[in-house]
């Protein structure tokens, strides 16, 4: 034995223990990585989340623009109605 492993059964059995939840970790670690299926799923489950949330920050900046056609139609008016009063008064004088 080398000089880390303990020679008390107690202190061994706990280490065995340890060792084995550890390669229990490693082997399902493992066997996710090699499940294709499941990481083929969970990419397509992500691109989807991410356009999801691009095409809700689209209609987000299109209701904004849209918000703002009816303020830019009715400044347009305005400034036509100016300018042919304008030139109506030209046209008089």
């Amino acid at each position: 034995m080398s000089e880390s492993t303990p020679t008390d059964p107690q202190r061994l059995r706990a280490e065995i223990a340890q060792t084995r939840a550890a390669l229990g970790d490693t082997v399902e670690a493992l066997a996710a990585k090699t499940d294709v299926k499941a990481r083929t799923k969970a990419g397509v489950e992500d691109a989807a989340a991410q356009a999801r949330e691009k095409v809700t920050r689209a209609a987000g900046r299109i209701q904004r623009a849209a918000a703002a056609v009816p303020v830019a139609a009715v400044g347009a008016a305005a400034l036509l109605a100016v300018l042919v009063s304008l030139l109506a008064r030209r046209r008089r004088a």
